[in-house]
């Protein structure tokens, strides 16, 4: 089976849906990119994906034992606490030195063991994050905007750093992101959200879809480029617009 399907799933807080009927799943090895306005539901999907929310409807079905990495949207570190990086990693369970060495490897950042969290750059940072979410050499890696503050290089090399670690670990990479024109070329797979699926499909198809440009406007196509890899699969492009649920502007 895929490693996460998601059959019909709908998420209400209070009387406001923000999940309506989503359906779509995550195979070995892809790399898939949500995108979508704030207030859209990415982030509630990716909660219920891991398993910290249940749904009103539907189901999220893992493969038995799945293990997930996830690197989360930022991480707040009193700056006064005296923390090394490879003492953060032992956070909450010890970690023996040689996995905490290959994972740091693997995320790019095998020389910050010794430095101090508070010293790190964003994108140092970022890669500490990654390494962390690498420890337990998870078969899905989940970002959810995991460079948000970084700029435009500083999110490329970390996506560059994403997609090798993706390459190596034979993991799937599932990204939710506003930075479109830095991932969308990264992806196997592109799905707008808006509160439900939109368009869904491979970056160029999106990119070109009326309802993803409803969304984003015309102006994020340009820059596809950035990323651009050999696909050893397919996939079945499919867009459907659903007009019980008008589009909001992006923020």
């Amino acid at each position: 089976m895929s490693l996460v399907e998601i059959t019909k799933l709908t998420v209400r807080h209070g009387h406001n849906t923000v999940l309506h009927n989503v359906n779509f799943k995550i195979d070995a090895g892809e790399i898939v990119t949500i995108v979508g306005p704030n207030g859209s539901g990415k982030s509630t999907l990716i909660r219920a994906i891991i398993g910290a929310l249940r749904p009103n409807a539907g189901s999220v079905a893992r493969k038995m034992g799945l293990r997930i990495g996830y690197v989360p949207q930022k991480l707040q570190i009193d700056p006064t606490l005296p923390m090394n990086v490879r003492r953060f990693l032992d956070l909450p369970t010890r970690v023996p030195n040689r996995e905490a060495r290959e994972a740091l490897e693997e995320a790019g950042a095998g020389d910050l063991a010794s430095r101090q969290m508070a010293d790190l750059s964003g994108g140092q940072f970022q890669r500490v994050l990654l390494a962390r979410a690498l420890l337990n050499k998870p078969q899905l890696l989940i970002l959810d905007e995991a460079t948000q503050g970084l700029d435009q290089p500083g999110s490329a090399a970390f996506y560059q750093r994403v997609a090798q670690v993706r390459e190596h670990l034979g993991c799937a990479v599932l990204m939710v992101s506003h930075e479109l024109h830095v991932v969308m070329a990264a992806s196997d797979r592109v799905i707008c959200l808006n509160g439900h699926i939109c368009c869904e499909g491979e970056p160029e198809h999106v990119a070109s879809a009326p309802e993803y440009r409803a969304l984003f406007g015309t102006g994020t196509g340009g820059a596809l480029a950035l990323y651009r890899h050999q696909h050893s699969h397919s996939h079945d492009d499919a867009c459907e617009h659903d007009h019980d649920h008008p589009h909001e502007a992006a923020e």
